[in-house]
C-alpha cells in the first residue's frame, strides 16, 4: 500500500514537471516570449506580438511535441530491448536500426553520383531523407526479422543485429571516403538529429509509428516481465517465446526507426532512460516502468533542447552533444548513489 502511494506521489511529480519543462520549451529560445503569452497563443487568444504567435505554433509548439515523441519513444525502445537480451547496456539500435537508417541516408546524400540527376530531383524533396532512412531502417528490419524466425538463442540476435551495424558502417565509411567534402558535411549534420525540421504533417505520420509502437509495448508487459526471470520460466509460463520476441522487435523496430528516420540518431537517450526509471521507482515491473519511461523520457529530452538551444543567442548545438553531456553525468550519480543497478 506504501509502495503504491509513493508511485501515485512520483507520479504526480513526473507528470507537473513534463507540463512545467514543456512550457518553459516553448519561452525560451532566440526571442524570449512570456509565460503569459505563450498559454494565450496556445488558447487561441489574441496576442500583443502577432510574431510571438507565429513562432510558438509553426516553430516551437511542433519541435516541443517531437521531443516528447522522440524521448519517450527511445526510452521505450531501449527498455524492449535491455529486458529481451537481459543487458542493461542494450540500446534502441543494438540490432542494427540505427545503421540502416545512416545507410539509407549515405546512399543518397554520399551515392549522388551513381545515380546523376536523379539524385539532385530527389534531394530538393522535404520527404528525401525520411524515405532513404526508413528504407535504410527497414532493409535492417527485415533481415533481423528472418534471422530472429530461424534462431532459438536471443543472444545470438543480438549478435547478428550487431554484425549488421558493423556491416553497413563499413559500406557508409566506403560512400564517405569518395563523398565531397559538401556531401560529408549535409551526411555529418543529419547525425547530429534534430527536432526542429519537422512540420505539422511530418509530426501526424510520426505519431501514427508511435501510437502503433506503444500499442504493441502493451500488449508484451506479460512476456517483458516474464523475460526477466529467464526463457525457461517464460516456456513453463506458457508464453510463445518466437512470437512474443518478434513482437517486442517489431515494436522497437517501429519506434526507433520512425524516430531516427525523421530526427535522426538521438543518442543515449533509449540507453540511460531506463535505468533512470528503475532507480527513480525502484522496481523492474514493466507495467511501472512503461507510464515512468513515457514521462521521464519526454522531460529529459525536453530539459535537453532547451539547452541545446541557447537561449537569448542566435546560436543552438547539436541535440545529440546535449543529451549525453548532460545526460550522462546525471545516471553516474544516480547510480553511485543507489551503489547497485536494478534489474
Amino acid at each position: 500500500m506504501f509502495a503504491e502511494k509513493t508511485y501515485v506521489r512520483t507520479f504526480l511529480i513526473l507528470s507537473s514537471g513534463l507540463v512545467l519543462v514543456f512550457m518553459v520549451n516553448l519561452m525560451l529560445g532566440s526571442v524570449h516570449i512570456p509565460f503569459s503569452q505563450v498559454v494565450k497563443s496556445l488558447t487561441g487568444t489574441e496576442i500583443e506580438n502577432q510574431s510571438w504567435q507565429y513562432i510558438v505554433k509553426n516553430y516551437r509548439l511542433p519541435k516541443a511535441i517531437t521531443a516528447v515523441i522522440v524521448g519517450s519513444g527511445l526510452g521505450l525502445s531501449g527498455l524492449l530491448m535491455q529486458t529481451l537480451f537481459r543487458n542493461p547496456l542494450a540500446g534502441p539500435f543494438v540490432l542494427g536500426i540505427s545503421s540502416g537508417a545512416s545507410l539509407g541516408v549515405a546512399f543518397l546524400i554520399m551515392g549522388a553520383g551513381l545515380i546523376g540527376g536523379l539524385a539532385s530531383d530527389v534531394l530538393t524533396s522535404n520527404w528525401s531523407l525520411v524515405i532513404a532512412s526508413s528504407l535504410g531502417s527497414f532493409l535492417v528490419l527485415l533481415a533481423v526479422m528472418v534471422v530472429s524466425v530461424r534462431v532459438r538463442d536471443t543472444m545470438a540476435i543480438l549478435i547478428i543485429g550487431l554484425m549488421f551495424a558493423s556491416l553497413t558502417a563499413a559500406v557508409v565509411s566506403v560512400l564517405s571516403y569518395f563523398a565531397t567534402a559538401e556531401e560529408l558535411q549535409q551526411f555529418i549534420f543529419w547525425g547530429f538529429g534534430s527536432l526542429g525540421n519537422l512540420a505539422w504533417k511530418e509530426i501526424s505520420v510520426l505519431l501514427i509509428f508511435y501510437i502503433l509502437g506503444c500499442i504493441l509495448c502493451l500488449v508484451s508487459i506479460k512476456a517483458l516481465n516474464s523475460f526477466l526471470l529467464g526463457e525457461n520460466y517464460s516456456r513453463s509460463m506458457g508464453l510463445n517465446l518466437k512470437k512474443s520476441r518478434i513482437i517486442i522487435i517489431l515494436a522497437t523496430s517501429i519506434l526507433a526507426g520512425s524516430i531516427t528516420a525523421f530526427a535522426g540518431p538521438i543518442a543515449f537517450i533509449g540507453l540511460a532512460i531506463p535505468h533512470l526509471a528503475r532507480q527513480l521507482f525502484n522496481t523492474s515491473a514493466h507495467a511501472i516502468l512503461f507510464p515512468a519511461i513515457l514521462l521521464i523520457g519526454a522531460i529529459i529530452m525536453l530539459i535537453c533542447d532547451s539547452i541545446a538551444q541557447l537561449p537569448f543567442t542566435d546560436y543552438s548545438l547539436p541535440i545529440n552533444a546535449i543529451t549525453s553531456i548532460f545526460g550522462a553525468p546525471l545516471v553516474i550519480w544516480l547510480l553511485v548513489r543507489k551503489r547497485k543497478m536494478i534489474f
